[in-house]
């Protein structure tokens, strides 16, 4: 098992989390995945869209995380900094399973493993 996938096992054993993805946050190309990761492949585009009206707006900074919310489901996308291109962590969280502030804490410290 590789590096990635151990971070995502990881990643998948947080409380509510369905799925998670470690996407190229270029081109979107997933690197690993684990569950049904289906709604990661919109996370690099909400990420350039979200980046794109921000800047229009006058924030300045890069994006740290996102966080959609519909009547079931967190889809929570990180961008994880690395040399060259970053990387986005997808986790596609149960909302009814889990807080979202615990989540996020967890998925924080998996963030911090993917470069170590």
């Amino acid at each position: 098992m590789t590096s990635l996938d151990t971070v995502l096992d990881g990643v998948a054993r947080t409380p509510g989390v369905t799925a998670a993805a470690l996407l190229d946050g270029v081109t979107g190309l997933p690197y690993a995945e684990h569950g049904d990761a289906g709604p990661s492949q919109d996370a690099q585009e909400t990420a350039h869209l979200v980046t794109t009206h921000l800047n229009r707006a006058g924030f300045e900074g890069e994006l740290e995380t996102i966080v959609i919310t519909t009547t079931s489901h967190h889809h929570v996308t990180t961008r994880v900094d690395r040399e060259g291109d970053p990387l986005l962590l997808f986790a596609l969280v149960d909302r009814h399973r889990t807080n979202i502030t615990w989540a996020l804490r967890d998925l924080a410290e998996h963030t911090g493993r993917l470069l170590a």
